[in-house]
């Protein structure tokens, strides 16, 4: 074989990147001991190296100056040789440097395995001809400032020295691995520490540390490393310092398979090393860049070359090693920095080492491919944690001695491919370098070191066996993961579902991430993402694979503008994981982009400290069920980064690090964490950190720690044709309101195969029969073999054959009620028959009773499509809501969500309302809706299944007479049995204790207020149980009296364990015995829970709470809701006396002194209980300004009227002097403002969060009541006047009425009566107000009329009130017609008088008659359609006949068109009805006076109802028909503009329908369809318009005409000739399919005034 040098190797010339820098004659010198030089030697080096003046050099040469001299030779001996100053400084510096090498002791070259004359003489060769061996050793310089005599620093320079260098064994080497983290706390350190000396060269200061990397990243060749330049100026010398910490890394740790490493682009790794103690692993590095002209085979072939000859060398040097593709070197870049390579395709770099291996080690392919790894592959990033697309790659060797033994190990390198000439390396490590013993072309020479070769390769391998016995590790024991148990679990000894995390994490690699699945089973509540691209390939991707989690930012936690609970509602915070970006994200805007550490600093700092000061409150989560888990993948070494930052926060805000867990990727994260943490906040992390584990056993730890889940791990939901769909975590984590029963609920649950099941059921059981909601483990642990069924209460059949009836369902959405007692069971029922119906339907409860309707409508039509790819048919769903006070809202809600999923008329939900009543059989009757009853008395049968069950709970459970809830039921609800127990449990209790005041807390809340309860951590405060571990309970605490409480899950703006009684009923009789057996009173007891501090501090539960005590304070009963009676004050108050209920409510309003119900109910108990309107006065304004809404503004107005009111009747026993009467005008004139600003506000009540009060749901309704109270004040004044005038003279009362009316200034009013003139004074006073109440009361009216005619209540339930308020307006109008019409005989008298009555006296007697028959606006005449008979309605068609004729306003035009449809209505052969063409010639006026833009509703009304085209109508005929569709959108136009504020709590009323004859044949009234259906077949009536089923009935039918149109974007339209489309709402939105599919169907036909509506709508292709 041929022998030639590596360094003729063609490819090293071939390659561009592998341009050969020119050595300086210094490396190739530095590398030989001066004492062995010539004078020649040093001349040739003064002058080819130094590059000095030839002069300078021979007169050394002159002055025979050997090595060994010029070594002795300093500054002032070169001066006296006729040097100049200058030379003479660098000559000196330059041995000064090698002084340093020339110290390096012979072990060094020994372990090199070559003598320092070969050694010499080869890199003398090499300096002639330049090899691609490795670079030069780097040796760390040593800082040193100079100065001048005066103190002040003139250079600064770095110096090399010998004991710089570290030792080993006694030994000093090249290098030695670097403790990064020591020189990292030091450099700074050092910087500062800086004492400036006299003299040359004084040392001050020492630092390892290496330059600042270069910001300009350029391609550069492989190259031989250089020394580090010098420098000269204080300003490098700082920036080295400040960009220290941030430049350095270590390497990858050694032969570790470290997937998730990654390297920062522009940092420095250690300079390259020599070998040292054979363990640590030398480096060396390659850039291999310009490989632009390069072809692929060359790069890879150069790759695997270079790979080869380094292996070949540490294995023959017996050093383990590392070979580093991608790093830089000077001039281009600083020495080792990271750079990174563009790789297409890293396998083919896997492949050429596989293939290119055999042909290199040959024989010794096995043993090399042992000690050789494969290629490892690692990410460059940018600093700011972004992809560069490039990489680093890195192969390891490791010659073990079982491997290596004595071998020595030659390498073959083909020169050509396909040519067989080869050379034969002998490569071994000599210092940084990597150098080939038979390149030397001397025979001789090579023979010499192969001879020394040998011998230290058998040296090398004892220090390798020996290195590898001393540095194989012991086997110790780890508590790390114990620790982690500890810490995860917060001192349990398992997982409780009860805890809450907040994680923090930073970038994890995608390697890693099949070990975070541990999250998935925590109850994340939030996540803080310090990777920008989580989202994108991160642990934000991964989770949400199959997890729920939300995208956020910090500045969604700004509590500014929002409470704590909007926050948590809007954010679905505790229902869907919170996941946080805290330094934005990639390739978002620019306000949410990833930030530098500095520019986060500055930006994002704030924002996140306030989401954390927010997510760490007590009121959000209770600190023991809090673990905080800060997630590091990566070194976290700066004090002030982003992460540190969040730790402090954290740490701040939870006072201390006691629920904290660090889990750091490995010991080196670990370190940093451990000293960035102890700088910033003084404590000893480690206690706290996980380091020793790998990711892989933290996630099988953590997992294996959890308690056994209690649900199936795949559930299903049933589906068409008896089959199933698998519900997901993560799909049904996105239906936030409802608990979603599975098929196969409880069955093959991971608890059933536990040892701990039998103690697990048990205490199910116990739960629910003491008192506890039923769970669906209760129904299944029923029908478990050797288990009594459970008991089927006597209305489950009833209820269950209404949820299935035999004969079908009459609409897509039905309702059923379900009225009970509360505690009776109620509930109970309900979900029993769910649970028989779970393979039937899709079954889910509502757990949020404050969620919004449209928000539930959505997640059950996510529930009743899931899994469903065709929009065919669906398993309907069963939804069970408890105590929903809006179900006909929640009904249409569901149906337009649902719009697009029913197939005509299948069935798709199922609405199971439980209804509490405190007469559930009266409710159920009164009821318009499907419903069943359940009362609290137990029939005989009924009775002997308790019994049953009784037996068997006493043989499984040791005390079940002690199960309350169950016992009570057992003894039919006996209030002796529930006396006897409360009194007995009580007998001892000291109501002066803690306990004791717990325990009247508790009764007095769960007496007045369904559903209250505490936190038991509040409960366990009150009783003074303070340790975070619980070592005592609150039951042992509260014992005995703990047996009639319970404590149970609570999961409304949080998750977490509450405290209430067994049952209301123990609660009552508790409240009872504390007022007769221990001398309370209710408001004794009351005020100290008004007094005790504790339970208004932040904690969990706290906003519920309060809602409670708030809602006992200030909620009273009304029948039209359940309760038993109508109240004017809460119950609590009223059973209270007057002045403790005062002192109560006074005491109130101290406690919530932001709160405005509590000023406002206060001065309601003022001037309702105590008439004191001063009082009153003053609370009722401290509401106004607290609270801006229309019932507040009404209780002022009441205040005002209560007070006038009061001196009204006062005045009839004792006569009103004048001064009285100015009062009372005064308190008119303000009341009337206040019912005003009432009106005004109750447009906008609405708009509150329905959040103010989630104890109880408001209904949509529209408060009326400033418009009565107006009325009412209006009225009262009247009497007062009427009191006043009438007594004294009756003429005089009808001549004021009179100026009244007709507002005539009262200066002209005669003073007949001198006892009533004193009084004339004060009306004048009041002129403007008093002309005011007869235009304001008639338009109030016309209003009422509105509100009653156009617009219907959404809801069944409000009809009740609607009624109420439709008699009392009635009452009222009766008044007012009887003060300002006068009677028929009247009038006719006064005509028969005066036969020259005016016309306008005429016409305004008219309007007085139509306005006392109701009849006097358009809304009236509607209501004269049921209200008036054929007489009365001629009658009232000629008034308005001649009102039209003598006034041509357009509103009597409009009113007297109507009054001729009504007539045909109600007597359709009437002689006096107009003919169709005469109404349409007036109605073609008015719409031509008026336009089409005005607010003339009516007007555009009658367009729509008398223009629609016929069956067979030519549009052509008039143009008025042409403009429908103009008329159509101008009704609705208008009609939002004068009510939409009236739109949520009400609906469009269709008064008339679209009939099958022509003209006014075709209008067909609402009563007309009653009137045909059969009375005996459907005796209610209300129910087939409420299903439906009115429009199936053939009598209808006949009656309407059904009018074809075609589907559009929701809309139907219906085409007449032309291009005339004419848009119709469907009146459901459920009417019509999804999908924008244009179809044809076909429709009944009714006209609201909001536009033409859609009724039964079928779609053609169906028929």
């Amino acid at each position: 074989m041929e022998k030639a040098e590596g360094s003729d190797d063609p490819e090293h010339i071939k390659l561009a990147e592998c341009t050969q820098h020119s050595r300086t004659g210094d490396m190739e010198t530095q590398l030989h001991k001066i004492d062995d030089w010539t004078k020649e030697d040093v001349r040739q080096w003064l002058i080819d190296v130094v590059k000095i003046p030839q002069k300078y050099a021979d007169i050394l040469y002159n002055e025979d100056v050997s090595g060994p001299c010029l070594l002795s030779f300093d500054k002032k001996d070169l001066i006296d040789l006729g040097w100049k100053h200058g030379p003479a400084v660098q000559i000196i510096k330059k041995v000064s440097e090698l002084k340093m090498f020339s110290t390096i002791p012979n072990d060094t070259d020994a372990l090199a395995g070559i003598s320092t004359t070969e050694h010499y003489q080869q890199d003398k060769a090499a300096f002639e001809k330049p090899t691609s061996t490795s670079a030069e050793l780097e040796i760390y310089p040593r800082l040193s400032i100079q100065e001048n005599p005066d103190g002040k620093a003139v250079e600064h320079i770095l110096s090399w020295a010998s004991e710089d260098i570290p030792k080993v064994g006694g030994q000093e080497l090249l290098h030695d691995t670097l403790n990064f983290q020591e020189e990292e706390a030091l450099i700074l350190k050092d910087l500062n520490d800086i004492k400036y000396k006299k003299g040359d060269g004084a040392r001050s200061a020492q630092s390892k540390t290496l330059l600042p990397c270069s910001t300009n990243a350029k391609n550069v060749s492989m190259e031989t490393k250089e020394h580090l330049g010098q420098i000269n100026t204080s300003e490098n010398l700082l920036d080295m310092s400040k960009n220290f910490v941030k430049r350095v890394c270590k390497p990858r740790p050694f032969d570790e398979i470290s997937t998730s490493f990654e390297y920062i682009q522009n940092e420095l790794l250690p300079p390259e090393t020599g070998p040292s103690n054979l363990v640590d692993p030398v480096h060396e590095y390659k850039l291999m860049a310009n490989t632009e002209n390069a072809s692929e085979k060359d790069i890879l072939k150069k790759f695997s070359d270079e790979v080869f000859r380094f292996a070949a060398a540490c294995m023959n040097s017996r050093t383990n090693g590392t070979i580093h593709f991608g790093v830089g070197d000077k001039p281009q870049y600083e020495h080792g920095q990271i750079i990174g390579l563009e790789l297409t395709s890293p396998d083919k770099y896997v492949d050429e080492f596989d293939k290119r291996l055999k042909e290199h080690f040959e024989e010794n392919t096995n043993i090399a491919k042992t000690c050789i790894r494969p290629p490892k592959f690692f990410q460059v990033k940018c600093p700011d944690n972004i992809n560069v697309d490039k990489w680093v790659i890195e192969v390891d060797v490791v010659p073990n001695y079982s491997e290596t033994l004595e071998k020595l190990f030659y390498t073959v390198t083909v020169k050509e491919e396909g040519k067989k000439c080869k050379t034969e390396c002998l490569f071994i490590r000599s210092g940084a370098n990597t150098i080939n013993i038979l390149a030397d072309k001397n025979p001789r020479s090579v023979q010499e070191k192969m001879k020394k070769v040998t011998d230290d390769v058998k040296s090398w391998a004892l220090s390798r066996k020996s290195a590898e016995e001393r540095d194989s590790p012991s086997i110790g024991q780890s508590s790390q993961g114990q620790r982690l148990k500890q810490l995860i679990t917060h001192g349990r000894d398992i997982l409780e579902n009860s805890l809450q995390f907040i994680v923090i994490t930073n970038k994890c690699h995608v390697s890693q991430l099949e070990h975070l699945s541990f999250l998935k089973d925590l109850k994340l509540f939030v996540v803080l993402d310090f990777d920008p691209e989580s989202q994108k390939n991160g642990t934000c991707s991964y989770y949400r694979k199959d997890r729920m989690a939300n995208i956020h930012y910090p500045r969604l936690y700004n509590i500014t503008d929002n409470t704590i609970s909007t926050i948590i509602s809007k954010l679905n915070l505790f229902k869907q994981t919170s996941w946080v970006f805290c330094n934005g994200q990639v390739n978002e805007t620019e306000a949410d982009m990833p930030f530098s550490d500095g520019e986060w600093l500055k930006k994002r700092a704030t924002e996140v400290s306030e989401m954390i000061s927010f997510i760490c409150k007590p009121d959000i989560i209770s600190k023991d069920k809090l673990v905080v888990v800060f997630l590091l993948h990566s070194a976290v070494n700066d004090i002030s980064s982003p992460i540190t930052e969040t730790f402090c926060a954290i740490y701040q805000k939870l006072e201390g690090d006691d629920n904290m867990l660090c889990i750091c990727k490995d010991l080196t994260v670990f370190e940093q964490w451990k000293h960035v943490v102890q700088t910033r906040c003084k404590i000893d992390i480690t206690s706290k950190c996980i380091y020793e584990l790998s990711l892989n056993e933290i996630n099988c730890t953590i997992q294996k720690t959890r308690e056994p889940q209690t649900s199936s791990v795949n559930r299903y939901l049933p589906s068409t044709g008896s089959s199933s769909v698998r519900l997901t975590k993560k799909d049904e984590a996105q239906m936030t309101v409802l608990e979603i029963l599975a098929e196969n609920e409880c069955e093959n649950t991971e608890i059933e195969t536990m040892d701990s099941f039998m103690q697990f059921k048990n205490k199910t059981e116990e739960d629910f029969y003491r008192g506890g909601q039923v769970k669906w483990w209760n129904f299944y642990l029923s029908e478990r073999p050797g288990s009594i069924p459970f008991i089927k209460r006597d209305k489950y059949e009833e209820l269950h054959n209404l949820i299935t009836p035999t004969e079908g369902y009459s609409s897509p959405c039905v309702t059923i009620n379900l009225f009970h007692h509360p505690g009776c069971g109620g509930t109970t029922l309900a979900m029993h028959v769910l649970w028989n119906l779970r393979r039937k339907f899709r079954c889910a409860v509502l757990k949020n009773n404050s969620a919004q309707s449209s928000e539930i409508a959505l997640q059950v039509t996510q529930l009743l499509t899931y899994g469903k790819e065709e929009p065919s048919t669906y398993t309907p769903v069963l939804l069970l809501v408890d105590n929903w006070e809006d179900v006909e809202d929640l009904q249409r809600c569901i149906l337009c969500a649902a719009h697009g999923k029913k197939k005509q008329e299948s069935l798709m939900v199922i609405i199971l309302n439980c209804e509490r009543s405190q007469f559930p059989c009266e409710s159920s009757r009164k009821s318009r809706i499907d419903s069943v009853f359940i009362t609290n008395k137990l029939s005989t049968k009924e009775q002997g299944f308790f019994q049953m069950k009784l037996k068997e709970l006493k043989g499984n459970h040791e005390k079940p007479e002690t199960f309350y809830a169950f016992m009570i039921m057992t003894n039919d609800f006996s209030e002796k049995y529930i006396e006897n127990l409360v009194c007995n449990t009580l007998k001892d209790l000291d109501v002066s204790t803690n306990e004791g005041q717990l325990l009247s807390f508790l009764a007095l809340l769960n007496t007045h207020v369904h559903g209250s309860c505490m936190s038991l951590s509040l409960c366990e405060e009150l009783v003074g149980i303070k340790n975070l571990w619980k070592q005592e309970t609150l039951e042992e605490k509260m014992n005995p009296y703990s047996t009639l409480l319970i404590s149970f899950n609570v999961e409304e703006c949080g998750t977490y364990q509450a405290v209430r009684f067994l049952h209301q009923m123990i609660a009552e009789n508790c409240l009872k015995v504390l007022i007769s057996k221990h001398n309370l009173k209710l408001s004794e007891i009351t005020t100290n829970l008004l007094h005790c501090n504790q339970l208004y501090k932040s904690g969990m539960g706290k906003d519920v709470l309060i809602q409670s005590i708030l809602s006992m304070l200030i909620t009273r009963q009304r029948k039209e809701l359940g309760d038993d009676k109508d109240t004017l004050f809460s119950p609590l108050i009223e059973e209270m006396p007057l002045a403790e209920s005062k002192e109560v409510l006074t005491l109130a309003t101290k406690r919530f002194d932001k709160n405005a119900t509590v000023p406002q109910a206060l001065a309601r108990h003022f001037y309702l209980k105590e008439k004191d309107f001063t009082s009153a006065l003053q609370w009722a304004q401290d509401a106004r300004q607290k609270g801006s809404n229309s019932y507040i503004a009404d209780t002022l107005g009441q205040v005002y009227k209560g007070h006038l009111k009061l001196m009204y009747e006062t005045g009839q026993e004792n006569e009103l002097t004048p001064e009285e009467l100015e009062k009372c005008l005064q308190l008119a004139v303000k009341a009337t403002m206040a019912f005003k600003d009432s009106q005004d506000l109750a447009k906008k009540d609405d708009q509150m969060d329905f959040l103010d009060q989630p104890m109880r749901k408001r209904q949509r309704t529209y408060n009326t009541s400033g418009y009565v109270g107006e009325i009412d004040v209006a009225m009262i004044i009247f009497d007062i006047l009427e009191t006043i005038f009438r007594k004294h003279d009756g003429y005089q009362w009808e001549t004021l009425l009179h100026f009244l009316k007709n507002s005539t200034s009262l200066h002209s009013f005669r003073k007949t009566d001198q006892r009533t003139a004193e009084f004339i004074p004060k009306l004048t006073n009041h002129e403007k107000y008093l002309f005011s109440l007869k235009p304001r009361m008639k338009e109030i009216f016309e209003f009422f009329e509105n509100y009653f005619t156009y617009l219907k209540p959404r809801s069944i339930e409000r009809e009740t009130a609607e009624d109420r308020n439709k008699r009392k307006v009635s009452e009222l109008f009766k008044k007012y017609v009887k003060l300002f019409c006068q009677s028929g005989e009247e009038k006719e008298m006064e005509r028969a008088s005066q036969p020259n009555l005016s016309l306008r006296q005429k016409l305004e007697d008219y309007r007085c008659y139509l306005e006392e028959k109701r009849a006097n606006t358009f809304a009236g005449l509607l209501q004269c359609l049921t209200e008036k008979n054929g007489s009365q309605m001629e009658l009232i068609l000629k008034k308005w006949q001649f009102i039209s004729e003598n006034s041509k306003n357009y509103i009597n035009q409009v009113n007297f068109i109507l009054a001729n449809i009504v007539l045909y209505c109600v007597k359709p052969k009437s002689p006096i009805l107009k003919k169709f063409n005469e109404l349409l010639h007036l109605l073609n006026i008015v719409l031509q006076e008026k336009g089409t833009y005005s607010d003339c509703t009516e007007a555009y009304y009658l367009a729509m109802l008398l223009l629609w085209p016929g069956k067979e109508s030519n549009m052509d005929n008039t143009t008025l028909s042409k403009n429908i569709c103009t008329y159509v959108t101008s009704t609705k136009r208008s009609f939002h503009r004068r009510f939409s504020h009236l739109f949520p709590a009400k609906s469009a009323i269709a008064h008339f329908y679209l009939g099958k004859s022509k003209e006014l044949k075709r209008v067909i009234h609402k009563a007309k369809l009653d009137q045909v259906v059969d009375k005996e077949k459907h005796p209610n009536i209300h129910q087939l318009w409420q299903s439906g089923a009115i429009w199936r009935e053939p009598e209808v039918q006949n009656l309407l005409q059904r009018v074809k149109g075609k589907t559009e974007n929701g809309i139907i339209y219906v085409h007449y000739g032309g291009n005339l489309r004419i848009p119709v709402r469907p009146v459901y939105l459920g009417g019509l399919r999804s999908g924008c599919s244009m179809e044809e169907v076909s429709f009944f036909l009714g006209f609201t005034m909001e536009g033409p509506v859609a009724y039964d709508i079928k779609y053609t292709t169906d028929l």
